[in-house]
């Protein structure tokens, strides 16, 4: 039986999400991932560039990334395509976006922080420090200095998503990071565990390390 609560739809207010197309007969959140690559392919190969973007001296931009208006990358940061980055955010020093990467409107990705393969929606934080791999970051989401989204299990072996009923959901993905649901905050030096899926408004603690499915407004202590 599906489970609703690893749904898109239940987990991200897409309405207002400019990338909605993406999830678009998704039935759990993860699967959008598997279709990253190609949904980016396709608007790269429609959009015309923006040209109200600052890109300081000393960032590196590669090809296939397309800017929305506002959009500020501070030096020395590394910018990859294929990404789609939104307006008004901020890339700031220091910063390496590996690729196939959506980046939504207003977010802050911060010094020595990486993003990889990875669908962040409007408002994100990222400011310090971050790890964020093959992962989908709701709205207005907070992650703290330090925090990782680890992507990828030691063994090398299938990621299951397991729930609080002990339900397991395979997902077909040696690679899968968190799903953290809108307005969530991550405290300082909190890791997620590969398959990690936090509902709406979670609250995590500083140091605590998370894995299974947790319902939204849990807070999440060591």
């Amino acid at each position: 039986m599906r489970n609703t609560a690893l749904s898109p739809n239940v987990l991200f207010n897409l309405e207002h999400f400019s990338h909605k197309p993406l999830f678009e007969g998704v039935d759990y959140a993860w699967e959008a991932l598997k279709r990253l690559a190609a949904y980016i392919a396709a608007l790269l190969r429609e959009a015309q560039p923006c040209t109200q973007v600052t890109v300081m001296p000393g960032a590196v931009v590669e090809p296939n990334v397309l800017f929305g208006e506002g959009v500020i990358v501070e030096p020395h940061t590394y910018v990859k395509g294929p990404s789609l980055i939104g307006a008004r955010t901020v890339i700031r020093h220091g910063a390496y976006i590996r690729g196939n990467a959506i980046i939504g409107e207003d977010c802050i990705i911060g010094n020595a922080t990486e993003v990889k393969h990875a669908v962040l929606m409007d408002g994100v934080r990222a400011s310090h420090w971050n790890y964020i791999g093959d992962s989908i970051v709701g709205f207005g989401v907070n992650i703290g200095a330090g925090a990782k989204l680890s992507n990828r299990k030691i063994t090398d072996t299938e990621i299951v998503v397991k729930d609080a009923e002990g339900n397991r959901y395979p997902t077909g993905l040696t690679k899968l990071g968190g799903i953290i649901g809108d307005e969530t905050q991550i405290g300082c030096n909190a890791v997620l565990n590969p398959g990690t899926v936090l509902g709406k408004r979670c609250l995590v603690y500083p140091l605590t390390s998370v894995r299974g499915v947790h319902a939204p407004g849990q807070v999440i202590k060591p």
